[in-house]
């Protein structure tokens, strides 16, 4: 497999495919000042987080669903809560059998999603790939078809059509993306094939990308901090390295305070909740750990908001 793996065509079409089945979520332009942010051009902010099952995991649950041969055993996902929320809310509107594993320092937010989908949801195990070894022992006995949380050609096809979504919707020069597995960054990157500039955001504690980079293939990384139930699955993808290091070559890291501060002035500027994964790529514009040249027009993917209430606290 290399960066030839899923191309601009095959994503446009994952996007006709899916299209009956999820929502086109809205952007808004915002003045950076408000953000704290030096910008001569406003933010562009695409809301993924409105997303069906509240963020754009739907994309590539339905992808996989709707391209994929279903057995009578159903599907099973392992997830830190985002994907497990999607292939749930895509298996209930396709009356498919689904079982979702996770890993404990889920949020409650998410697992009561799962539930709320009626998928079978087991949660043991402390980080997502003791979730992963989960599922794959249940696919041995089961027959389920594994849907992988970013390591797979239809789960990468679907998270692309946010790019397909974002080109139609705005024009950008640059557009920052956080990173967890690579899934969201990869099917992104190959879309807009090195037509605009993708900055790739980690969280400190949680640099998968960051490490694949140094080393040149990915690589084990710390898989911790606030954002650990999304961006933190220990190791990017094997087939997300060659298609995303073929345009993205370095990561933007941001610390968990960058992180909550981002999250803070979702709510106090646009009120909009966004989870810590979520916010993670404004992180690095409010933190200043990406500074704007002149004439870049920036996006931001604002991409998940499976979070209980927080009463963010003022400066």
């Amino acid at each position: 497999m290399n960066e030839s793996l899923i191309t601009p065509a095959q994503i446009g079409a994952a996007y006709q495919t899916i299209a009956p089945h999820i929502r086109r979520t809205p952007i808004v332009e915002v003045d950076a000042a408000d953000f704290g942010v030096a910008c001569a051009s406003p933010l562009v902010l695409k809301l993924e987080l409105l997303q069906h099952a509240g963020s754009f995991k739907a994309r590539g649950a339905f992808t996989s669903l709707l391209t994929r041969k279903i057995p009578g055993a159903g599907v099973v996902a392992a997830s830190g809560g985002n994907h497990g929320a999607a292939i749930a809310f895509a298996a209930m509107k396709l009356k498919v059998p689904a079982k979702i594993f996770v890993p404990s320092i889920a949020s409650p937010a998410k697992i009561q999603q799962i539930n709320d989908y009626g998928a079978q949801l087991v949660v043991g195990g402390d980080r997502y790939a003791d979730a992963l070894a989960a599922s794959e022992a249940w696919v041995a006995t089961s027959g389920a078809l594994p849907i992988h949380a970013y390591d797979q050609r239809e789960t990468m096809l679907g998270q692309g059509t946010v790019g397909v979504e974002f080109e139609q919707q705005s024009p950008i020069t640059t557009l920052m993306v956080a990173v967890g597995g690579g899934g969201l960054i990869a099917g992104i990157t190959a879309w807009f094939d090195g037509r605009i500039k993708i900055v790739a955001v980690e969280p400190e504690k949680a640099p998968t990308l960051t490490r694949a980079l140094e080393a040149g293939r990915p690589v084990d990384a710390e898989a911790g901090g606030i954002a650990a139930d999304s961006l933190a699955p220990r190791r990017v993808g094997e087939l997300v390295f060659p298609i995303v290091s073929r345009h993205v070559k370095q990561t933007v890291l941001v610390s968990d305070e960058a992180i909550l501060d981002a999250q803070r002035r979702l709510w106090t500027t646009l009120r909009v909740v966004a989870e810590p994964g979520g916010a993670a790529a404004l992180a690095a514009l409010t933190s200043g750990a990406y500074v704007p040249s002149a004439g870049e027009r920036v996006g931001v993917l604002i991409c998940g908001g499976n979070t209980a209430v927080v009463n963010f606290k003022p400066h």
